[in-house]
């Protein structure tokens, strides 16, 4: 089987994925390709390409389009912080979400080893499935076209995972920055601490040469204290303006 009968023998399938993406192919076979496992391939000896090459090219794109995306969308941001906020939007994990929720899974071809040992469910499998299907877009279209294609499925992406990343290591994040301006680092004051034993509340503030930057509440000490160095960064730009006059 070649790749032009495996086009007319999954165009039913086919069709479906492309209304799910609201793209129409010129090339279908470009689509089908992006579905071509390497242990497919491998069984099927008239078919000698795989969707490797566009995984490579899928994931060119997609560092691109996102990291242009960050950009524009947080001109604020340190270079850092769009670097982790990327690599979180595209590695395997959230690529992989990602193929999930386009049921990607159910069109794959796969050989019937890996189809039996579950691989339309392994996150290396969708993932790199994914990054194919974006790099067959890419190909069969332009750069434009991709773009507003990722956009249109990762921007609410974007701003969950800006918030997880926010208070997910937000001491550190400040601590690096105010030791990269200052060769300083901020300290940490409770402020005020409620409650039973079993049901506290504690008010913690983060400081910076004995001024308040921000402050957070929460029922624990290190909670309460990344919530205030996420106020904190939310303002950032301007407390590093205002210590170096």
């Amino acid at each position: 089987m070649d790749i032009d009968s495996l086009v007319r023998q999954n165009k039913n399938d086919l069709a479906g994925l492309e209304q799910v993406l609201s793209y129409r192919f010129t090339d279908l076979r470009l689509l089908q390709k992006a579905l071509i496992h390497s242990s497919f391939a491998f069984e099927q000896t008239q078919i000698d390409k795989n969707n490797e090459i566009l995984e490579f090219l899928g994931d060119a794109v997609l560092d691109l389009v996102i990291g242009h995306t960050l950009v524009k969308r947080f001109p604020e941001m340190r270079e850092g912080d769009l670097t982790r906020l990327r690599s979180s939007l595209v590695n395997e994990t959230h690529l992989a979400f990602m193929a999930r929720e386009l049921q990607l899974g159910d069109y794959l071809c796969l050989g019937k080893g890996e189809d039996a040992s579950n691989g339309r469910n392994k996150s290396s499998i969708l993932s790199c499935a994914y990054e194919a299907l974006i790099g067959a877009i890419f190909e069969d279209s332009d750069y434009v076209t991709a773009a507003a294609i990722i956009c249109h499925f990762f921007i609410p992406a974007i701003d969950a995972k800006k918030e997880e990343l926010l208070m997910a290591d937000a001491k550190s994040r400040l601590q690096e920055s105010l030791q990269e301006e200052f060769n300083e680092a901020p300290s940490y004051r409770l402020d005020e601490e409620e409650g039973p034993s079993h049901q506290k509340v504690f008010t913690v503030s983060v400081l910076f040469r004995d001024t308040s930057l921000g402050a957070g509440t929460a029922s624990s000490k290190k909670e309460a204290e990344q919530r205030a160095a996420t106020v904190a960064l939310e303002d950032l730009n301007a407390i590093i303006a205002k210590f170096k006059l």
